[in-house]
């Protein structure tokens, strides 16, 4: 990769990682002369380790401390095994092979990287196996708290002073040969990626992976509802009894309503028809079960979506919001498709960079 700039040249990056023979092209040492000037190489750090200087050191240090990542270890530490995974990240790497060959080609340039010493695949590999899950796992919820932070001024498509979580799930097939420790069916193994979206910047405030034989109803049980938060999620939650325990919190929530779910209408408050909203009532659960879980009131709103011509009934604990406003909410939901949708499809994730369970 070439970066061309009218007062410096700089040829940064390696040519020909992908050729067959593997060869790679060294960066270029001479000046190049154009409109009779002469311009000097950019000799400044390389790119990636101008990225690097982004990342709060000092919290994954902590990070490290709090669960002796670097116990008996000489060569590898973690902070090496982070910087050896995050070029993987950005530079596409396919596999532990393709990872050892890219850093090996440019040994020369590792010191610089912040990579002092080779490193094998086996190393790697060793390392990602042993080394507690826990340091990344602590280190990234304190990324996504920076980040979050950074949206906290930004305006929500509703105007809403509230914070907005889309929670869902996402099911990755595997091979059932390789990952033999994430069962799914007969012939396939596969794991679920449980996400809690903020849609304020459309960031996770929580992920969590499993195998996927679990039920998303249960991921309730790991979140710690917010006060005043909205939860947006579809009907495979509804789950009256965790339902009643955020209303207790004071969390609120918004999903689908099952074909059969008991209630009964207590009053209904008027409505414009013209807006898509056919009722907004306010019911009370009639089923034997579901009355013991969920003993308050709840609001029934049904709507008419025009351009896919169904009708949608939401139930949500919420009794200040306008109905076109909760109907809308639900509809913010997607945002959390496309965000799975750009992990499945566009981010650059390799499960096989371990060779075994790492979970």
């Amino acid at each position: 990769m070439y970066c061309y700039n009218k007062y410096n040249c700089c040829f940064w990056g390696v040519r020909g990682l992908n050729a067959p023979d593997g060869i790679v092209d060294t960066l270029r040492t001479c000046k190049i002369l154009q409109s009779g000037e002469c311009f000097d190489m950019y000799d400044g750090k390389l790119v990636f380790t101008q990225v690097m200087d982004f990342i709060p050191w000092h919290t994954l240090r902590r990070c490290i401390h709090r669960y002796d990542g670097d116990h008996k270890v000489k060569l590898f530490r973690c902070t090496e095994q982070y910087r050896c995974m995050a070029f993987a990240q950005l530079t596409h790497r396919e596999s532990l092979r393709d990872i050892e060959t890219c850093l090996r080609a440019q040994s020369h340039k590792l010191a610089h990287m912040g990579i002092p010493g080779g490193v094998s695949r086996n190393t790697l590999a060793n390392a990602n196996k042993v080394r507690d899950w826990r340091i990344y796992s602590d280190f990234a919820q304190r990324l996504i708290h920076t980040a979050r932070s950074l949206y906290v001024d930004h305006d929500h498509e509703l105007d809403l002073d509230n914070t907005v979580y889309a929670l869902d799930s996402s099911t990755i097939d595997l091979c059932l040969s390789l990952f033999p420790w994430a069962p799914f069916r007969k012939t396939k193994a596969a794991v679920k990626l449980h996400t809690l979206l903020d849609l304020r910047g459309n960031i996770p405030a929580f992920i969590h992976i499993s195998d996927g034989k679990l039920h998303d109803v249960n991921i309730l049980d790991h979140l710690r509802p917010e006060c005043d938060a909205f939860y947006i999620m579809d009907r495979a939650y509804l789950d009256f009894s965790r339902l009643h325990l955020m209303d207790q919190i004071g969390s609120y929530f918004v999903l689908r309503a099952k074909s059969n779910t008991q209630c009964e209408r207590i009053y209904s408050r008027p409505v414009d028809r013209s807006t898509g909203v056919i009722c907004d009532q306010i019911v009370r659960l009639s089923g034997t079960a579901s009355t013991d879980k969920y003993p308050d009131k709840l609001r029934r709103i049904s709507y008419r979506d025009a351009e896919r011509d169904k009708k949608l009934v939401f139930l949500t604990n919420s009794t200040e919001l306008p109905a076109l406003t909760i109907a809308e909410l639900y509809k913010s939901r997607w945002q959390v498709e496309l965000f799975f949708k750009w992990i499945l499809y566009r981010a650059r994730y390799r499960i096989h960079y371990v060779e075994f369970r790492t979970m």
